[in-house]
């Protein structure tokens, strides 16, 4: 129950809203390289410590030239608060429509408290300067997901 992209594959092209209602697109980003993060629910016990844990390594992931969106299904409004709540230094696309996820395909059946449920399967892409996947992380470590994608494209904290 894993995303069909591969890694070396063109990241699918995406323009969606952020949390201050701003059009954000895959193509804002050529040239730089994206972690581009899917997760399910802001302010949820499991999202809430990945999203902190991007942002207590945000320094070293910017100083490494990445930039970092998350996406999920929640409302813009939803998202301004989980951003203002953990003083979050990237935005959140609401991908209210599910069509950057489906894109994406991170949505749809998983395991969630041993039962099988429709939802996002967390997922993090490492898009490069050209747009192509770098790396795919399907098994995320949600308390130390900043150092796991350190770790995953070799840099040293």
């Amino acid at each position: 129950m894993t995303t069909s992209l591969k890694e070396g594959q063109k990241a699918p092209d995406f323009t969606g809203v952020n949390e201050k209602g701003e059009k954000v697109s895959l193509s804002d980003y050529k040239g730089k390289k994206l972690i581009l993060y899917f997760y399910p629910k802001d302010d949820t016990p499991g999202c809430t410590k990945e999203a902190c844990s991007l942002r207590d390594d945000y320094a070293d992931l910017k100083k490494a030239g990445y930039e970092i969106l998350g996406v999920s299904p929640d409302k813009e409004a939803k998202h301004q608060k989980f951003i203002e709540k953990y003083n979050l230094p990237f935005s959140l696309i609401a991908d209210t429509e599910k069509e950057i996820l489906e894109a994406y395909d991170v949505y749809g059946t998983k395991m969630f408290m041993g039962k099988e449920v429709v939802g996002v399967r967390r997922t993090t892409f490492v898009i490069d300067e050209k747009g192509v996947i770098e790396k795919i992380i399907t098994k995320v470590k949600t308390k130390e997901h900043g150092q796991q994608i350190m770790e995953e494209m070799g840099m040293t904290a």
